[in-house]
């Protein structure tokens, strides 16, 4: 074995800011992760809106899934420190059942009553 440093194999890591869980940046498709697997949580990192780093680091809730034209999934954020909205890729191995609440819960739960479709 060498003790040469460029020899050892540096994973970069996060632990969730909502479950605790450490992940690793590198999502399973090899893309950079930008939230946790199991809960989708995140933290606010990046300033959107100035272009840069955020000096915020508030954590980021996921609160919706957005589907862009192409057919692909990103999870939405909101901020609870500054209420800033962010959207970040969906990854192969993000937890799809709490994807899958998100993305039924305006058909569950719609702002006007079910039954005034019956009238139309």
């Amino acid at each position: 074995m060498s003790d040469n440093p460029h020899n050892i194999l540096q994973i970069d890591t996060f632990t969730c800011a909502w479950c605790g869980l450490t992940v690793t940046t590198a999502a399973a498709d090899g893309a950079r992760r930008e939230h946790c697997p199991s809960c989708l949580h995140s933290r606010h990192v990046t300033d959107h809106v100035a272009g840069g780093r955020s000096r915020c680091e508030g954590r980021m809730t996921p609160i919706a899934i957005a589907v862009l034209r192409t057919g692909d999934w990103q999870v939405v954020h909101r901020c609870v420190r500054c209420d800033e909205l962010t959207a970040g890729p969906v990854q192969p191995d993000d937890n799809q059942l709490i994807l899958m609440r998100m993305a039924v819960r305006p058909l569950a739960q719609p702002p006007f009553p079910l039954e005034a479709l019956g009238s139309l």
